[in-house]
């Protein structure tokens, strides 16, 4: 397994940081990738391998600033693995930060909440 995967942030894509070591597991930014696919396969492909051999607690930290509907079917496949840690009987759940005025990215959340059985923490933060 990869040590660590930790993408730059850029004006199309998220900051991804996923690194074992450090018990640290974060995207953050703007997900508007041409090709989405292309973009998140290396992330949930990481997922795959992590959850063979995962810590006792994994928390995924989320702070979009916004993402495309190409984004929201791949951030779903990296929840839902994420997610398998559970029926594994791991500890995990994912914090969902979104800026107090961005109200679509709440309304994002509470869906990913509603469609997921893992723990999901909603976090105002301000702007």
């Amino acid at each position: 397994m990869q040590k660590a995967l930790k993408l730059k942030g850029t004006k199309e894509s998220p900051e991804v940081v996923f690194d074992k070591d450090a018990k640290q597991f974060s995207i953050s930014g703007r997900s508007l990738p041409e090709d989405s696919f292309q973009f998140y396969q290396p992330v949930i492909e990481w997922m795959k391998e992590y959850v063979k051999d995962p810590l006792p607690l994994t928390e995924l930290n989320t702070h979009f600033e916004y993402f495309n509907s190409s984004s929201i079917k791949q951030l779903l496949i990296l929840f839902k693995t994420i997610e398998s840690l559970i029926d594994a009987g791991n500890e995990a759940k994912i914090i969902w930060k979104y800026d107090e005025e961005d109200d679509l990215m709440e309304i994002k959340g509470k869906e990913f909440k509603r469609m997921l059985k893992i723990p999901m923490e909603l976090v105002e933060v301000a702007s």
